[in-house]
């Protein structure tokens, strides 16, 4: 986690602008407690085959980040996240064959899903970034399942083809998950926390309390994440 000269930010109420319409990160962010707005960053998401998945993550947050006016006193949150397999990035589908093409690629193994945030004071141009990388065991779903599940429109507005949280297709091996589930669904709630404690703000809410309840899910790492050991 890298910051400029942030550490004696003055306590003020946190106010923040996430860079995103996605629901899933609005229903995240909303368990924290602090205030925000949203807003759509409209960029470029393409990513050079030859980028290192982890600068490519880093580099697309910070520039949804910059894309986004704000309000003074406005801290602009933007996340980007990527399902990592065999090396390879698997973006969002494009059509129902490469959706399938990818579930069936993920099914029964294990990947990686990185997400990298930014936040910037746009008045100031201070910044903090921080990064989460979960490893996700997906269990043995049949063709059908997959048939059907893209069949719902589902997987083209997701990295990797696939929801963690999807019901009724439940992809995911959730039991066996050592990692944040939060994480995979865009926005690691913890690693914001201790990336806002080093601007000197606490979140209204009990994160870890309020995610586990909201995810249904009994998070094993979160103390050592907000300890900045995980």
């Amino acid at each position: 986690m890298g910051s400029s000269n942030l550490m004696d930010a003055p306590d003020r109420t946190f106010r923040l602008r996430l860079a995103s319409e996605s629901p899933r990160r609005r229903e995240l962010l909303k368990l924290t407690g602090w205030d925000f707005s949203t807003t759509a960053s409209h960029v470029d998401e393409t990513i050079d085959s030859e980028e290192p998945p982890l600068e490519a993550a880093r580099r697309l947050a910070r520039v949804k980040a910059q894309a986004v006016p704000a309000e003074p006193g406005e801290w602009v949150l933007a996340a980007d996240t990527i399902v990592v397999h065999g090396g390879r990035i698997l973006g969002k589908p494009a059509d129902d064959a490469e959706a399938e093409a990818m579930l069936i690629e993920l099914r029964g193994g294990e990947h990686e899903v990185v997400t990298a945030l930014t936040l910037i004071e746009p008045v100031s141009g201070d910044s903090i970034e921080d990064v989460c990388t979960t490893s996700v065991p997906m269990r043995d779903y049949s063709l059908e399942e997959v048939r059907q599940y893209v069949a719902t429109g589902s997987p083209f507005d997701k990295a990797g083809g696939y929801g963690i949280q999807e019901a009724s297709f439940h992809p995911v091996r959730s039991a066996e998950m050592q990692g944040c589930y939060a994480n995979v669904m865009g926005l690691p709630l913890c690693h914001l926390v201790r990336t806002a404690r080093g601007l000197g703000y606490e979140p209204p809410a009990d994160v870890p309390a309020s995610c586990m309840a909201y995810l249904d899910f009994d998070c094993k790492v979160y103390p050592a994440i907000l300890r900045g050991e995980a």
